[in-house]
């Protein structure tokens, strides 16, 4: 049946699919988009705080999730090979594998005093990162697990449940945070620390909403039976997928916040109008983000199935899908970028027209890159579809870190160009990943599964 399907009903799929994880990926950018405006307009300094020290966390966040995001394409190959005992053991060990990340990664973080300073933040600077830093890496635990249920869910196709969960959690961190960083409805202001929070509060709450509707929706997969128990063989299978996935993402992932780092290095203003901008650029990423967790879950679901022609035609409805919205992201960057960054701040703040001077041209630089970023992360997708995460993982190290962090550095730092030389320096290396990424998949997964 799904050999006969046509190029229109490939789109519908990947759309029906693809939507609510695109809003829930959007939603989610809501708790880090709200955090940035509300602490835009409570100062300055805050804010350039606030975007090294969620930098960081989204580094460690990045390389933990590997193993979640694992899961997804592994439910979707057994589910669609009628293989319930596979889903759950797949699902237990990737919430094992997660929370055993936190519990060697967080402590030695948590222990280490002036990490920011020790980064070459200013000393304003870094006291105010510190102090959110300490209390929102707790977020990482339910994140994870968000993470993890999130991928079960998906796999088996459940995609809505993510899309409002999400929304619910971005709405308790809005109210959080108008209450605690500003000191409204009888709470303290606690400024930034407000802000860490409420955070934390929001990702608490979407794990118990999630915990509870995976137990009610899919009662005879019981993924939470017996999960104290270990399943070593099924721990092998999702670590050997995970970890390419957490050291892919935290390649990429890891130069974003690189360049944090040296925007923090040129300036205060101009790293909070990289942080503004950057918030702006991630946003639409995760429209790209969100296709390709669909592509994921079609790409495996094909190749449980080892159907090359539904693999390629799928591929070829979520790529069109994931294009069309680079164009669209191009156009609102280099026509609306004054009242894209004029939502972030403060329209009293006397430092607004620097930042949005800076904050232009860096949307600029983003624009470039738009495509490649699109393409990388939709062929990272339809990769792990086909559990293909290792050679994936050399290609994002070479183009990262060997390409694109060095001339970031280079044309920011070196030859003085500031933000858009560190912005020129993403690029580079976004569209060398592109180019190899989607080269394997074309190349090697289609032609691979067509011969097996």
């Amino acid at each position: 049946m799904a050999q006969t399907m046509t190029f229109p009903a490939h789109l519908r799929a990947t759309l029906v699919l693809g939507l609510p994880l695109i809003g829930g990926q959007l939603g989610q950018m809501l708790i880090q988009i709200t955090d940035a405006v509300m602490m835009g307009w409570y100062g300055v300094t805050e804010l350039a705080a606030l975007v090294v020290a969620t930098s960081i966390i989204f580094v460690i966040l990045i390389l933990g999730s590997g193993f979640a995001w694992g899961v997804m394409p592994m439910v979707a190959a057994a589910s669609e090979a009628g293989d319930d005992v596979q889903v759950r053991r797949v699902t237990r060990m990737g919430i094992w594998a997660s929370l055993g990340y936190c519990l060697l990664a967080l402590p030695p973080l948590l222990l280490t005093p002036d990490l920011f300073g020790k980064l070459g933040q200013s000393p304003d600077v870094a006291a105010l990162a510190d102090r959110y830093f300490a209390i929102a890496l707790w977020g990482v635990v339910p994140a994870l697990l968000i993470m993890a249920l999130r991928s079960f869910l998906a796999g088996l196709e459940h995609t809505h449940v993510v899309l409002w969960v999400t929304l619910l959690a971005a709405a308790v961190n809005a109210v959080l945070n108008y209450a605690l960083i500003f000191g409204h409805f009888g709470c303290p202001e606690l400024g930034i620390r407000g802000a860490a929070w409420a955070s934390v509060a929001s990702q608490c709450a979407a794990a118990m909403v999630l915990i509870w509707y995976a137990r009610w929706k899919e009662p005879q997969r019981e993924i939470f039976r017996r999960l104290w128990r270990p399943d070593w063989v099924a721990f092998a299978q999702v670590f050997r997928l995970g970890l390419p996935i957490g050291i892919t993402s935290l390649a990429e992932v890891g130069l974003f916040s690189f360049a944090s780092v040296l925007m923090g290095w040129v300036g205060t203003l101009d790293l909070a109008a990289h942080g503004i901008a950057l918030q702006c650029a991630t946003a639409t990423f995760m429209v790209h983000l969100g296709l390709s967790q669909a592509a994921t879950v079609r790409a495996g679901r094909a190749f449980g199935r080892r159907d090359a022609l539904l693999l390629a035609q799928g591929a070829k409805a979520a790529l069109l899908l994931s294009g069309l919205a680079a164009v669209m992201t191009v156009a609102a960057f280099l026509s609306l970028p004054e009242t894209l960054i004029g939502w972030f701040l403060d329209p009293a703040d006397p430092q607004l027209p620097q930042i949005v001077a800076i904050g232009v041209s860096l949307l600029a630089a983003a624009a470039l890159f738009q495509v490649a970023d699109a393409a990388q992360v939709m062929a990272l997708g339809l990769l792990r579809g086909v559990q293909d995460t290792r050679v994936p993982m050399i290609y994002a190290a070479i183009s990262y870190w060997l390409v694109g962090a060095p001339v970031a550095y280079l044309l920011g730092i070196v030859a003085g160009l500031g933000g858009v030389g560190i912005w020129l320096g993403l690029a580079s290396g976004l569209i060398l990943a592109g180019v190899f990424m989607m080269r394997r998949f074309w190349t090697r997964a289609v032609p691979r599964l067509a011969a097996a």
